[in-house]
């Protein structure tokens, strides 16, 4: 059995302190144990310190040997194919695998790959072999877009690890209550002990767990100690009721629009005005349709704005932030503040009974559009309403890059995040062909994983547009590390014509056909490689 050591008697560790206190004092300033100042005061130290390094390191006496460990818990779920553990551990690696290219442009980029790798695994409920768990929490522990999945894949053997290796106590913060199986939902009184006893990290994780299965009893532990909680305790928990909000979140929600933390009331307004059916959204609405009319007075009708002329104390409860940020006009904050809040449903009958679209396709006189516009938006996003997004976003083809009612592509990406996923696709195929990649790469990144075939087509193409427009290649190196892990994978087949090194015009960037040839390279290597990993997690054969 393995036994530790401890020192032979306390004297040592003082006495090594003291011959460290004496040489970084120096021996003119103090003379070394049982030594004399002097000249030879100096050897004096350094034999003394010889002496205690070997009595450190051998004048030690046996001590009690530490308790084993628990044995680690059993992972009940099927164990890996042996092709899929064998990639797993060349994507924990980083190497490239054997269908790279050779050279460095055209080989994968692997531990981008990971992710979708550990996706596909907890899809297929795989269980992690023991030995890549090592590496899987150490790759874990250095990017944390990897922890959720990864932890999920490793299973209880992760945690097990995590106590006794410091370098991997994130995975006991990560998991709900600290690794510890949370109390099931019958279990009222482990519940109610672990409430009021447990850590932060473990509260957070019972109230979230139970949010997500019992919306009503977790609002109901919640308010049993609401008044007692610290004020950043409280804005945490409050977070957690944006699972499962509902109008029977809103007696609750209204009490803590009073709460002495302007965080913790703000936080309130916004789950508030999520809810178009509640009291602070109806009186939101009250406040925002005083503001925003349609003038029929000159001929063409169009949409004029008067913004608050003061915060009151009714708006300040409900949510407004009264001081505004440097640079931002007080009276357009509070306006875009009540706009965000009030329920986009209300405005079609306050605005003559038009649709979402004829709204956003009026004028707005005075230079209020933009700020009109960009609140619509945020409502839209808020409310989740597809209506009011499709009319904000505009046709896809439509000249410019704002659309009628977003300031910003990234409003815009935030806008497709409302719609469903095909329908988000479509519009973002439709964005790149009419205006290319260079302002797509933000739309791109909201779209689900796989492509659609639209939109995949729409991506290739647009780049085979920009290598035989002699197009500076770098610049589309974001969007082509979006297709390799993005494109389907049977798209690969269509891009063997794109390999070759096209021909450079004069004006074409040097290199800029060789830098090309490799990225299409490199996309169909990638792209048959996500295919043959999809196979190996699919086949038969257990590691």
């Amino acid at each position: 059995m393995i036994r530790t050591s401890a020192p032979v008697d306390a004297p040592a560790a003082g006495a090594w302190e003291e011959l460290v206190t004496t040489a970084l004092l120096g021996t003119d300033r103090r003379t070394p144990p049982g030594g004399a100042p002097g000249r030879e005061a100096p050897v004096a130290l350094l034999d003394a310190a010889a002496v205690q390094t070997v009595r450190r390191r051998a004048g030690l006496r046996p001590a009690r040997a530490a308790e084993r460990p628990e044995p680690a818990p059993a992972d009940p779920r099927p164990p890996l194919p042996a092709a899929a553990a064998r990639r797993l551990a060349l994507l924990l690696a980083g190497r490239p695998g054997t269908a790279g290219g050779g050279r460095r442009g055209t080989a994968p980029d692997l531990m981008e790959l990971l992710p979708q790798w550990l996706a596909a695994a907890n899809a297929h409920g795989y269980a992690a072999p023991a030995q890549a768990l090592p590496a899987l929490l150490d790759a874990a522990r250095g990017r944390t877009d990897l922890r959720p999945a990864a932890l999920a894949f490793a299973g209880p053997r992760a945690l097990w690890l995590a106590r006794l290796n410091p370098d991997w106590r994130f995975a006991l913060r990560a998991a709900p209550g600290g690794g510890a199986a949370l109390p099931g939902p019958e279990d009222t009184e482990l519940i109610g002990q672990l409430w009021e006893e447990g850590l932060f990290a473990e509260r957070v994780a019972l109230l979230a767990a139970i949010r997500a299965r019992r919306p009503a009893a977790a609002r109901e532990l919640l308010s049993a100690t609401w008044p007692t909680e610290r004020a950043e305790d409280r804005l945490m928990f409050l977070d957690s009721l944006r699972t499962g909000l509902g109008p029977d979140d809103e007696g609750f929600l209204e009490q803590a629009l009073a709460d002495r933390s302007r965080n913790v009331r703000a936080t309130a307004a916004e789950l508030l005005s999520a809810l178009p059916g509640s009291a602070l959204a109806a009186r939101m609405a009250a406040r925002a349709g005083t503001c925003v009319a349609v003038d029929h007075t000159r001929g063409t009708p169009a949409i004029v704005v008067e913004a608050p002329h003061e915060c009151d104390t009714g708006m300040e409860r409900d949510g407004v932030v009264p001081k505004a940020p440097a640079g931002r006009g007080e009276r357009s904050w509070w306006l875009g503040q009540l706009l965000e809040a009030a329920p986009l449903g209300a405005w079609p009958e306050r605005l003559g009974g038009r649709t979402p679209q004829q709204i956003v396709a009026l004028p707005v006189r005075d230079g209020w559009q933009g700020e009109l516009h960009a609140a619509w938006c945020r409502a839209a996003v808020r409310q989740r309403d597809a209506q009011w997004a499709r009319a904000l976003l505009g046709a896809p083809a439509a000249p410019g890059a704002g659309g009628p009612g977003a300031v910003s592509l990234a409003e815009r990406a935030k806008l497709l995040g409302t719609l469903n996923a095909g329908e988000r696709a479509e519009w973002v195929a439709g964005f790149i062909a009419t205006h290319g990649l260079s302002e797509a790469f933000q739309l791109l990144g909201v779209c689900a994983v796989p492509w659609s075939a639209p939109l995949g087509r729409a991506v290739v193409d647009a780049l085979n547009i920009a290598r035989d427009a002699g197009s500076y290649p770098w610049s589309f190196s974001g969007v082509m590390g979006l297709a390799e892990r993005c494109l389907d994978p049977a798209e690969a087949s269509r891009l063997d014509a794109l390999l070759a090194v096209p021909d450079e015009a004069e004006d074409a960037s040097p290199g800029a056909g060789r830098y090309w040839a490799e990225a299409f390279q490199r996309l169909v290597t990638t792209l048959r490689l996500r295919s043959a990993m999809t196979d190996e997690l699919s086949s038969t054969g257990v590691s």
